[in-house]
């Protein structure tokens, strides 16, 4: 072989395999070392060197030069399969370090072919091997469909470099968000917690190291662009961002972000959490098959179980009548106490309802001394009108004071008050009253001095129109 034929070969398998030059050039002198050999005999004494700027060859046997014809055509061969064996091997050094440097990496590819229930991947230079564990549960590959998947393990199998890649991987999620989110890329945003179902949803737990930068609004971009990129990417797989926190009450209730907790309840011996939801939010809590609880407790490192607010009742774990250690999640994320002193019970358990007061009408003020001045002069006949003592017991005292009203207390009281009907009628009608109503002693008058009249006159019969005697004034006898 010509020295310029010699170097165009070397170069060319230099740049389609990315084998080192120098290694090319030892291969081909150990290949033609073994062939000289092959035809002088294994214990020959021989040496093959190759120029590195010219090509040309150089054998030396033990009787001198050889020429490169002289050798034959077994030894060619045998000089051929050498040569092949070394440069697959080197090949093969190439690729594992290559793609060594891509472990725990993102790498794309395209389906090359169904093997049973794993899947082939070409990734240009080698082949990938996608098992079906490391496959995402309801996905579908076609040969041909380009593929992006996350580099597990690179290692040697004999003669050739086996590449374990993933679509189910946790941190696929990590370096998908590394390369959709300068900020997590630069470090101001950390990736503190993640945890993953492949094919359900992801939840991912973020802080920030900038205090002006937000980590979930970072995350999610501008009107969802960023993270909408990652969902596409993952066929529609559910990511939920929260942000980390070191309260573990905290870091529990944004955990089982969307549903809305009630209360909760750490147990710091057994690492359990007990939350308390709505009837209507239970499902939600749950997720599907009970995912969404698993990554909560994942993610927090808690055991978390959840009951509706009927369930914790009936349990007796959970009494909102009186004060407990719980803490309730308020509409923001944040965790404050639910132990709020119970309601002030009112003062009277029950209050039988008392009818309104009936305003009685006024009692008439005039004198009796209206009749005389109406020209009779007669004032034994007492006004029909006139109420007795057991009418006015209740009477409203039209003179009260509209300050004094508004000092009246707003709220029912039971306290048992006596009143004396006497009490109640005012100083001014008293007078009045007793005006009207003569006592015993001037009635017994009355009718002995109209028995004396009779006599007097004759007469022991009554008036003809049926009218009793006439009441005196006071004071004096009757007429």
């Amino acid at each position: 072989m010509q020295g310029d034929e010699l170097l165009r070969l070397v170069d060319a398998i230099h740049r389609d395999r990315n084998v080192d030059k120098e290694v090319l050039f030892g291969a081909l002198e150990h290949a033609l070392l073994t062939a000289v050999r092959k035809k002088l005999g294994e214990t020959a004494r021989a040496s093959v060197t190759i120029n590195r700027e010219t090509g040309e060859q150089r054998i030396v046997g033990p009787t001198g030069e050889i020429e490169m014809a002289d050798l034959g055509r077994i030894a060619a061969q045998n000089a051929k399969q050498v040569l092949g064996q070394i440069i697959r091997e080197a090949e093969r050094e190439v690729i594992f370090s290559e793609y060594d440097r891509f472990q725990r990496a993102l790498v794309t590819g395209t389906v090359y072919r169904l093997d049973g229930t794993a899947v082939v991947v070409n990734l240009g230079k080698t082949e990938g091997y996608l098992p079906k564990h490391e496959q995402v549960r309801g996905e579908s590959y076609r040969v041909g469909d380009r593929i992006l998947c996350y580099v597990v393990e690179v290692k040697k199998i004999g003669n050739r470099v086996k590449i374990i890649l993933s679509r189910s991987h946790p941190d696929m999620i990590r370096r998908l968000f590394e390369r959709e989110i300068p900020e997590i890329a630069d470090g101001v945003v950390d990736i503190v917690q993640l945890v993953r179902e492949a094919g359900y949803k992801t939840k991912v737990a973020c802080t920030s190291l900038d205090a002006k930068v937000d980590p979930i609004g970072a995350c999610v971009g501008v009107r969802g662009t960023r993270i909408r990129n990652i969902i596409d990417e993952l066929s529609g797989e559910k990511i939920d961002i929260i942000r980390h926190s070191d309260s573990p009450e905290v870091l529990i209730v944004n955990a089982l972000k969307p549903a809305q907790i009630n209360s909760i309840t750490l147990y710091e011996d057994m690492r359990k959490a007990l939350v308390v939801v709505d009837e209507d939010q239970l499902s939600l809590a749950i997720g599907k098959k009970g995912a969404n609880v698993r990554l909560a407790s994942k993610l927090s490192g808690w055991d978390i179980d959840i009951l509706s607010e009927a369930e914790a009742r009936d349990r007796g774990l959970f009494d909102t009548d009186a004060p407990t250690d719980q803490a309730a999640a308020g509409s923001d994320g944040a965790v404050v106490p639910s132990e709020a002193p119970a309601e002030a019970a009112p003062a009277v358990a029950a209050v039988a309802e008392t009818p309104a007061v009936e305003e009685t009408p006024a009692v008439d003020e005039a004198p009796v001394e209206a009749a005389d001045a109406a020209g009779t002069g007669d004032t034994s006949e007492i006004p029909p009108e006139a109420p007795t003592i057991e009418e006015m017991a209740v009477v409203d005292d039209g003179e009260a004071d509209d300050s004094e009203a508004d000092d009246r207390p707003t709220e029912l009281e039971t306290t048992e008050i006596t009143v004396d009907p006497a009490d109640l009628v005012p100083d001014s009608e008293k007078e009045t009253v007793e005006q009207r109503l003569p006592d015993q002693a001037d009635l017994e008058a009355a009718t002995a001095a109209n028995a004396a009249d009779d006599e007097t006159d004759g007469s022991a019969t009554a008036d003809d129109d049926g009218e009793e005697p006439t009441l005196p004034k006071e004071g004096g006898a009757a007429s």
